[in-house]
């Protein structure tokens, strides 16, 4: 076992070791998958001002968290014609939902590098992702005061 290991929840955990188990090709289709079921926001539960844009996207991706004691929630939005970066954005909505705020801040920050991608996207993609879970962090940081 990893450090990595020990510090990736199992949500993350199982989409990894999902992505793992496939090819390069079927990772890609994986992802897409995941693009097509990244959740809809509620428009009652995030306040409008809230939402910080990624900037390490080139696609108009912004993110937003509800961090309570026991749990955060990730909400985020991605335009369907990017795929790849929603497909990144849901993976982290739905790999962190149900997390304590100490278990997301654990989150190792080479988590979007695990998912074995390096040859089916660009680096430019991976590090999309990586500021998205920064961005996240940051923002369960300052809700939380950790």
């Amino acid at each position: 076992m990893s450090p990595s290991d020990e510090a990736l929840p199992t949500n993350l955990a199982t989409i990894r070791d999902d992505f793992l188990a496939l090819g390069v090709p079927d990772r890609l289709q994986l992802l897409l998958e995941f693009s097509d079921s990244l959740p809809e926001v509620p428009e009652d539960r995030v306040d409008p001002e809230a939402w910080e844009r990624v900037e390490e996207c080139q696609s108009p991706v912004f993110i937003t968290v509800d961090a309570q004691p026991h749990e955060v929630v990730v909400y985020a939005t991605a335009p369907p014609e990017s795929p790849t970066t929603r497909g990144f954005a849901s993976i982290l909505v739905q790999g962190l939902r149900g997390m304590t705020p100490e278990q997301v801040l654990a989150v190792p920050a080479d988590f979007p590098l695990q998912l074995g991608l390096q040859n089916a996207v660009s680096m430019l993609r991976l590090r999309g992702m990586s500021g998205m879970l920064w961005r996240i962090k940051r923002q369960v940081e300052e809700a939380t005061g950790q």
